[in-house]
């Protein structure tokens, strides 16, 4: 062996040795296996342990990334997506300033983005070498997506995507230690899809234990209806001309199988909606809506948790293509699609007109979609556990046009990549530095003692706000709008037990009433 090769890192771990690169000072390892290839045999079902190897396996290159069809033109410009090919795509990267037991530093686990079927750990943006700098063990994992991971079929599980983010997880928690980690002090952190994903883990029976912080930003934990992802496939068996069963759609090459899957799902969108992958309720992994299960059940009692969104999220789902200007063309039509989106009354979008009186139709819908879709959500969990929630907001405009602060811009701040031409694709030039130092500051005093920088979650809603100049802390700066739906469902609810035989209980509408009050709800939108 040659000095430089001696001087690599090597870490032996459950199934066999790595060997990493120095970069910098940190010690990365990349590409390493925490379940067997999911093809073959095991397509479309769980994931099971990697075969041993002898010798030292060489990890100084990302392994390949699941099967994912790219993104589309308009959405290129502005998200990066490398592709790497091969069947060994569960797998994981690892960046640590100390190899080797004994250290037992903080561990952030990243679970990537990208509406469960596009985004890898190898997406520039998302380089641990910040984190690793700053005493943290960083791990970023590779998960399946699309059908591959979340279709839904009569005769294979639910959620092998979800199964396979459980078993990187048990992974991190076995095998961190030698990489030196603290088994005992992980946080579990993700943005978009990858925040859904850790709703849905952290509320799992079979996570407990394994997880003793998380972060979800941009995205509640939830779980999508059955009917709309069995949809989805049987939309694509219909395109293939195939039954809609698991053994039908393992006979399909992957790459037919990947341009159908575009070719479905090329008009749905969180604010559109329509068909798409999700998380189900599937009675064993996910036996019960994980939001319910976190706000009212004993799941992940123990786990702090930080909660987070953009500005203007909706930006980057209407910006592109050119939706924005059309949503404000079409006017009362946008509106009438977005309040069935959300299952509200009229008196919703009317609200947001009174609190928002120089916001287009774009903005109101935008704005509406996401309160119902994310705020509402991560507000209930907040209130549910104040004692050890903290929420922020990253308002940061981006400098390219009509971006504004939206979903996706922050994590370039996050993980203090502004330097990358990927962060550059969604926050233009001059993205300010002090804003990636306080906001990933934030994110490395959370992973390491559980403690963000600011006060915990309580009756006054106190929301960090990141954006340019220093952070402060704005108390229920979402209050009026969120009031609006607590209203409406008060609303709904009544108007249901009017016409229902007697004997319902009141006891959710007065807990209603509470919210509308407590979130303070101004005069002229509460009078409509």
């Amino acid at each position: 062996m040659t000095a430089a090769v001696q001087a690599e890192p090597v870490v032996s771990t459950t199934y066999g040795a790595v060997r990493g690169r120095y970069e910098q000072g940190i010690a990365v390892f990349r590409g390493v296996p925490y379940a067997a290839p999911p093809f073959g045999p095991r397509r479309f079902r769980p994931p099971v342990p990697p075969e041993t190897w002898d010798g030292v396996r060489d990890a100084g290159t990302f392994g390949p990334t699941p099967p994912k069809p790219p993104y589309s033109e308009a959405f290129e410009k502005y998200l990066s997506d490398p592709v790497v090919r091969g069947d060994d795509c569960l797998n994981l990267n690892v960046w640590t300033p100390e190899p080797g037991p004994g250290a037992r530093l903080p561990v952030l686990v990243w679970l990537h983005g990208g509406a469960l079927t596009r985004g890898s750990s190898a997406v520039p943006v998302y380089d641990g070498r910040s984190f690793a700098r700053d005493g943290v063990v960083f791990v970023s994992a590779n998960y399946r997506l699309g059908v591959e991971g979340y279709g839904l079929f009569p005769d294979a599980p639910a959620n092998p995507g979800l199964r396979d983010q459980l078993a990187a997880l048990q992974w991190v928690h076995e095998s961190i230690a030698a990489f030196g980690g603290d088994p005992d002090r992980i946080t579990l952190a993700g943005q978009s899809a990858g925040a859904i994903s850790i709703g849905a883990l952290i509320a799992a029976p079979q996570a407990q234990g394994l997880v003793r912080r998380a972060v979800l930003q941009s995205g509640p934990p939830e779980a999508f209806e059955r009917a709309k992802v069995r949809r989805m496939v049987r939309r694509m068996a219909t395109r293939l001309k195939i039954p809609a069963t698991a053994a039908a759609f393992a006979d399909v090459d992957r790459e037919l199988l990947l341009r159908t899957q575009a070719d479905v799902g090329r008009l749905s969108s969180p604010v559109l909606g329509g068909p798409s992958f999700g998380i189900v309720i599937d009675g064993d992994l996910v036996p019960r809506d994980p939001l319910e299960a976190l706000v009212d059940g004993d799941a992940a009692r123990g786990v702090d948790l930080m909660m987070g969104w953009t500005s203007d999220e909706y930006r980057l789902w209407l910006v592109p293509g050119g939706l924005l200007e059309r949503v404000d063309h079409l006017g009362a039509v946008a509106l009438a699609g977005a309040m069935a989106r959300c299952h509200c009354g009229t008196e919703v979008p009317r609200g947001y007109r009174t609190l928002h009186t120089e916001a287009g139709t774009a903005e109101i819908v935008g704005q509406m979609v996401t309160d119902h879709l994310l705020r509402l959500p991560l507000h209930r969990l907040a209130d549910s556990r104040p004692d050890s929630s903290y929420v922020y907001e990253f308002a940061w405009p981006s400098s390219l046009p009509d971006l504004g602060a939206c979903h996706a811009l922050e994590l370039g701040f996050v993980f203090d990549t502004g330097d990358v031409p990927e962060s550059r694709k969604l926050a233009g030039e001059g993205a300010p530095q002090e804003l990636a130092d306080a906001m990933h500051a934030a994110w490395v005093r959370f992973a390491t003692v559980g403690d963000p920088g600011w006060e915990r979650w309580d009756e006054t809603h106190p929301v960090r706000i990141f954006d340019a100049g220093e952070p402060r802390t704005a108390h229920g700066p979402r209050d009026a709008e969120l009031a609006l739906w607590a209203a409406d469902a008060l609303r709904s609810r009544e108007s249901a037990l009017a016409s229902a035989p007697a004997g319902g209980s009141p006891s959710r509408n007065m807990e209603l009433r509470s919210v509308v009050r407590r979130l303070r709800l101004p005069g002229s939108v509460r009078r409509q």
